[in-house]
């Protein structure tokens, strides 16, 4: 079975760096999560409750089946998006227009997980109100939460992380503290070979101490190992530590000797670094290169001096890098990412560099709606997918800065290939819907963004929203004389007549579209998914041949220009016409060719229509109790879409035949039996089930009840 397909139970990112001390603080940390389900770790900035929340998940995740979740809220800006945030984490696969955490509470219901909310106090009322829901509608579930504020939750359990401990143990040799064991840790990867001995132990000591035991403060001070010396380290830092007493504080808060170390950390580095460090605040979440040097580069900072810039932070303990997946990406650590932006306002450029931001991901928008039709489709997913939480930031910037609303309607409406083609339907009739409030006087970016609510409504189920939309659409774009946006329009409301089984209306419909976008001389996705959707109704009219053959020009242009979206619906048409003539291999094979395709682009409605499709095949075949499974499978992965086969007569004719057939073939109750076993598989199980990598869910119980869809 593929990679892509293994069942993931959970999703902990791999210790990079050793773990040290915490002993008892963990043990009572898994102890509190065993028996309480909700425990918050709270402790001030720097002191490792994610470390510590991170460690105590890796061992728990074996007691629980269905694993240790991570979600990472830090780069969060809006609480209303926590429940996508929460189902993105937990590959939630739901496009329906449902309220977000009612899909999560749902998913949740009947599992036994451990979910780990990190850095949530910017979001504490929002969080608590999730938890809330979530714990009640999931008695399985656990929840972990770091904060630096508890949630004041009923029932919540709280373990404040302290610093590590300073004070020697006696008796207990050269390393007597966990301080000293991790500043030699982190020490010891600046300075290979470095360790504490008898001569610099006192050293150390005193060090750990002024840092109040830190863990941050201890490995931002490790880091200048690389260019002072031990001794040089302490000296400095007691020096600034007695300006503070000089100052008349008694002794300085821990709050104080992080601020101190990380600031002390700034001056040491070289002025372009303190620059850089100040710019990369304004990115919420992990960056690569090329988004450092469009956003951060000028003539004060040159793009080409930013490769060096970030590997020196990274040498300094500022910024953390992570190679994975034959990518590299960056990410500042929540406490230096405040410093730097403090400093971004003290300089100045907040707003500068909100814009810049939102401009680069803004520019990789649009640059994946031009390249949405090509051979680097699967390449504009992917980016946009890995650059989620800053595109979605950017977003945000547009739609909460004066004046930038209508960029942020354009930014929306030009990601219609995202939300439509890779799985992000609910998420994309939140901004389109916040877009159009905001920007309400018509335009020809209105007009854009009206269709591309009406065609995320489509693909939600939901066939009046989309009618209000597109109509609105349509109205705009002929009184602009927008041809473009009056094309998808109409091209849109076809699809609608389509599921709503009024193909003489579509007919009209598909042919105006095709005109309209012949017209305009564009061979692009619209065109060619239009004409698929029209070789849909003409089968649905009785023309099987004209419509397989219109499918077939389709997969000609799609192998040409090596678009695979719009090919794996050809593939569909294609696979019923071969199940009708008898070619039940090529039927075979081209449905899960397109079920392959379309699970890559997490597109539910081009998936489910291809499972159901197989389990046609599979009981033309002669196999009855993997047809009865795959409409089973079929049935779960509905729920996530919105209306079984849209409530279409004709999208639903083949469906009814091959129940009543396996009915006819099994018994009722093997086939509900069957039905129910494969309905408890999830999406990517689904689908391996679908493309014969998983073998047939056999019933482990009675069956009780219908089967439903």
């Amino acid at each position: 079975m593929t990679e892509f397909m293994t069942r993931r139970l959970g999703d902990l990112p791999p210790e990079t760096t050793g773990f040290v001390g915490r002993g008892r603080e963990l043990a009572e940390l898994t102890d509190l999560c065993r028996r309480s389900p909700l425990v918050t770790v709270t402790g001030v900035g720097g002191v490792g409750k994610t470390r510590i929340a991170l460690r105590a998940a890796r061992e728990l995740a074996g007691e629980f089946p269905d694993g240790a979740w991570l979600v990472e809220l830090a780069g969060l800006r809006d609480g209303a998006l926590l429940g996508h945030a929460v189902g993105r984490a937990l590959r939630i696969v739901d496009n329906t227009s449902r309220p977000r955490l009612d899909v999560v509470a749902e998913h949740l219901a009947d599992k036994r997980l451990l979910l780990v909310l990190d850095t949530c106090e910017h979001l504490t009322d929002a969080c608590a109100l999730m938890v809330k829901i979530l714990l009640d509608a999931a008695p399985g579930v656990r929840v972990l939460v770091t904060s630096r504020q508890p949630l004041m939750v009923r029932g919540e359990r709280v373990l404040t992380v302290e610093p590590l401990v300073t004070s020697p143990v006696p008796g207990g040799g050269a390393l007597r503290t966990d301080a000293m064991r991790l500043f030699e840790q982190r020490a010891s990867a600046v300075v290979p070979g470095f360790s504490v001995t008898e001569p610099n132990a006192e050293t150390v000591a005193r060090l750990c101490r002024l840092l109040e035991g830190l863990p941050l403060a201890i490995e931002l001070a490790a880091g200048q190992l690389r260019t002072l010396s031990l001794e040089q380290v302490a000296s400095r830092l007691d020096d600034r530590f007695r300006l503070l007493v000089d100052d008349g504080q008694e002794t300085p808060s821990r709050h104080q000797a992080l601020r101190t170390t990380v600031g002390w950390s700034h001056e040491l580095c070289a002025p372009r670094e303190r620059l850089l460090w100040a710019r990369l605040s304004v990115f919420p979440d992990d960056f690569d290169t090329s988004a450092v040097e469009h956003v951060c580069g000028d003539d004060v900072l040159p793009m080409n001096a930013v490769p060096q810039l970030l590997d020196a932070l990274v040498d300094k303990s500022i910024l953390l890098r992570n190679d994975r997946g034959g990518s590299t990406r960056y990410r500042l650590l929540d406490t230096l990412r405040e410093y730097g932006a403090e400093w971004l306002r003290e300089l100045g450029e907040q707003e500068l560099l909100g814009r810049r931001h939102r401009d680069w991901y803004l520019r990789l928008a649009e640059w994946g709606e031009q390249h949405w039709f090509g051979s680097v489709q699967t390449e504009v997913f992917q980016r946009l997918h890995k650059e989620h939480v800053n595109v979605v930031a950017a977003l945000g910037y547009c739609l909460t800065t004066p004046g930038q609303a209508r960029t942020g309607l354009h930014m929306a409406a030009s990601m219609w290939f995202y939300w439509v083609g890779c799985g992000f339907l609910s998420e994309g009739r939140y901004w389109l819907d916040r877009a159009l409030s905001l920007d309400p006087e018509p335009s020809g970016t209105r007009a854009k963004a009206l269709w591309v609510n009406g065609y995320v409504a489509i693909k939600q189920g939901d066939s009046s929203g989309a009618v209000t939309n597109l109509e609105e659409s349509q109205a705009e774009a002929m009184e602009l004389d927008d041809r473009t946006a009056l094309a998808n329009a109409v091209h849109r409301l076809g699809c609608v007549a389509l599921v709503n089984d009024e193909h003489a209306l579509a007919e009209v419909l598909f042919k105006e579209t095709l005109e309209h976008y012949e017209a305009l001389g564009e061979l692009n996705t619209s065109v060619i998914m239009a004409r698929v959707e029209f070789a849909m109704n003409t089968a649905f009219q009785g023309d099987l041949a004209t419509a397989a053959g219109m499918c077939e020009q389709v997969h000609a242009i799609c192998e040409q220009h090596d678009e695979q979206w719009v090919k794996a619906y050809a593939l569909y048409v294609m696979a019923f016409a071969a199940l009708t003539a008898g070619r039940m291999d090529e039927a075979m094979a081209r449905a899960r060719e397109g079920v392959r395709l379309s699970h890559a682009f997490h597109d539910l409605v081009c998936t489910v229509l291809s499972v159901e499709l197989l389990a046609f095949i599979q009981l033309m075949g002669g196999n009855g109790r993997d047809a009865a499974a795959l409409q089973g499978a079929a049935g779960r992965i509905w729920r996530t879409v919105g209306l079984p086969l849209f409530g279409s007569v004709y999208f639903n004719g083949p469906h009814h035949q091959c129940e009543t057939q396996a009915r006819e073939s099994l018994g009722d109750r093997e086939y509900e039996a069957l039905y129910q076993a494969a309905a408890r598989l999830g999406f990517d199980e689904a689908v391996a089930f679908a493309l014969g990598d998983l073998p047939r869910p056999e019933p482990t119980a009675e069956p009780s009840g219908a089967a439903r869809r």
